[in-house]
Parts: C-alpha cells; sequence; structure tokens
C-alpha cells in the first residue's frame, strides 16, 4: 500500500468538552479518576431514613395485632 505524501500542516490539538485544556504540543494533562460513588445528598438521606422508619412502624404495628 502506497502512502500519500504529507501535504500541508497537521491539525492542531483541539480541547475535549468539559475536559482539561490542551497543552502547547497537543498533548492532554491526566486527569485523576472520579470515585464510584458520590456521597449522598441530604434529601435523598431524609428520604431513605423516613422510608425505614415507615416500614418499621408498619413492621410493628402488623406484630403488635
Amino acid at each position: 500500500m502506497d502512502e500519500r505524501p504529507h501535504q500541508g500542516p497537521l491539525r492542531g490539538a483541539y480541547p475535549v468538552p468539559g475536559g482539561p485544556a490542551p497543552l502547547p504540543d497537543g498533548d492532554r494533562v491526566p486527569v485523576p479518576v472520579r470515585p464510584r460513588h458520590t456521597p449522598l445528598r441530604r434529601r435523598r438521606f431524609a428520604y431513605g431514613v423516613a422510608v425505614a422508619v415507615c416500614v418499621l412502624v408498619l413492621l410493628v404495628v402488623g406484630i403488635v395485632r
């Protein structure tokens, strides 16, 4: 397979959306890995506690009856 001759300058480095800016030579800065589990928000935690309390109350009422 024959290679085509080079015709003009190479493309420039373009920034990745949401990523770090490109370095002058076109390489990217390594980005640390994000944690897999994000911390629970207060509202979500409150809903979980409310559901757990409701389940426990219904369980106790069912046992007492």
